[in-house]
This record gives structure tokens, C-alpha cells and sequence, in this order.
């Protein structure tokens, strides 16, 4: 067969599709999670700053403990970053000044989270994601 027939083509063209991987790569398939993540020891004072970056899936970035802040992440999930919920009742506790802003992609979708201790809801959410924060954090600061 005359390998520039477009019957040769066809046939060439068609066996290079069937043999190239459903959905590309399986890196491109697994579900991205890249973060920029900012502490603030003292939220008005923006000189207490501290930025880290985190990718997921591949672990990577500039975050201290990148590979225990991925498995944080995907135990709690998109669901562990909500929100709290309107109208929930929280005990009047100040937690302290500090704060902290993740912000980009967790599995794909995007998300902007501010962290406060602002009050016991605010204070327990932060416990639960303190393995984002790129600083070793204890309840003394």
C-alpha cells in the first residue's frame, strides 16, 4: 500500500488515536490543588506576614510542611474549608490577633478562606485547619 494514499493516512491517523490515553495523561487527570497561603501573627499589622505556597498532586511548593498540609487537605476536603454557617451561635471568646488568608485551587474548584479567631466557632475552625498555616502554630501564638 502506497503509504501517501489518503486510505494509508486514514489508517495511520486512526491507530494513533486509538492507542493515545483516554483524557490525556493521568497527571492531567488527577485533580489540582495549588494555594498561596498568608498568616498574619497580627492581622493589623501586615510586617507579621507570611506567605507559602502549596500544590497537591504532585506535592510541591514553598509551604515548610508541604506533604502534611496535602493530606490535611484532602482529609477535610473541599467541605472542611466552607464557611461557617449564617446564624450559628458562637461563644463571645476572643482567640487572638491573628489571621490567615488561603486562596486558589483545591481539587479543581477555587477558593478564597480567611481564617480569624475571632470568636469559639472561628477559633475551632482555625484548630482544624492549622495545618495550612505555614508557621508551626500553638494556641500561645
Amino acid at each position: 500500500m502506497d503509504m501517501r494514499s489518503p486510505a494509508a493516512l486514514a489508517l495511520v491517523a486512526a491507530t494513533l488515536v486509538a492507542a493515545a490515553p483516554v483524557g490525556g495523561s493521568s497527571a492531567a487527570a488527577a485533580p489540582r490543588t495549588s494555594l498561596t497561603i498568608t498568616y498574619f501573627e497580627d492581622a493589623r499589622e501586615p510586617a507579621t506576614r507570611v506567605a507559602a505556597t502549596l500544590r497537591c498532586n504532585p506535592v510541591g511548593g514553598t509551604h515548610p510542611r508541604r506533604s502534611l498540609a496535602c493530606r490535611g487537605l484532602a482529609r477535610v476536603g473541599l467541605r472542611g474549608l466552607q464557611p461557617l454557617p449564617r446564624g450559628v451561635a458562637c461563644t463571645e471568646i476572643y482567640g487572638g490577633p491573628q489571621a490567615a488568608v488561603v486562596q486558589g485551587v483545591v481539587d479543581g474548584q477555587r477558593v478564597w478562606v480567611r481564617l480569624k479567631r475571632d470568636n469559639g466557632c472561628e477559633i475551632s475552625r482555625w484548630n482544624r485547619l492549622a495545618f495550612l498555616l505555614p508557621v508551626v502554630w500553638t494556641a500561645s501564638g
